[in-house]
């Protein structure tokens, strides 16, 4: 993942360091967090099932959803950093323009605070970390049956 930001830098000749990140809305950390994590879950389901694109997506929504996000980060919450929990702090306290329809208030805050974590630590460049939540919530994951279904 580091490649895809160093690229960026070279071509944009613009180096995008922690003090930056650190300075960043939550949500735009939000933003970007909520498409590496889509990204993430995506390929995930492309590599182990071959089904066809519809139950990759259902299977996709359990992860992805307000409530999937915001019950992921109930789990990983006692593993994170003091740092990464300020992180999500500030992305769950947030106050977005529009809430989605489908979520809880709590849910969809906390789905932004993890957005908010997955954001930070990718801009960041710690795909070592990042890649240990991740794999923690893809090990969570096959444990609780989530996205098992179909």
């Amino acid at each position: 993942m580091k490649e895809l930001l160093e690229h960026l830098e070279k071509r944009l000749g613009k180096k995008f360091d922690e003090a930056d990140v650190r300075m960043a809305h939550p949500l735009v950390l939000a933003y970007i967090g909520d498409t590496i994590y889509d990204l993430f879950v995506r390929t995930y389901l492309v590599m182990a099932y071959n089904v066809p694109v519809h139950q990759l997506h259902v299977k996709a929504i359990d992860f992805v959803r307000a409530k999937g996000q915001a019950d992921t980060l109930r789990h990983i919450v006692r593993f994170l950093t003091e740092e990464e929990q300020d992180i999500v702090r500030r992305g769950r306290n947030a106050k977005p323009g529009t809430m989605p329809k489908n979520a809880s208030v709590a849910d969809y805050r906390l789905a932004t605070g993890f957005e908010s974590l997955l954001g930070y630590l990718y801009l960041t460049g710690r795909d070592e970390r990042l890649f240990e939540i991740l794999d923690y919530i893809l090990d969570n994951a096959k444990e609780g049956g989530k996205g098992e279904r179909g």
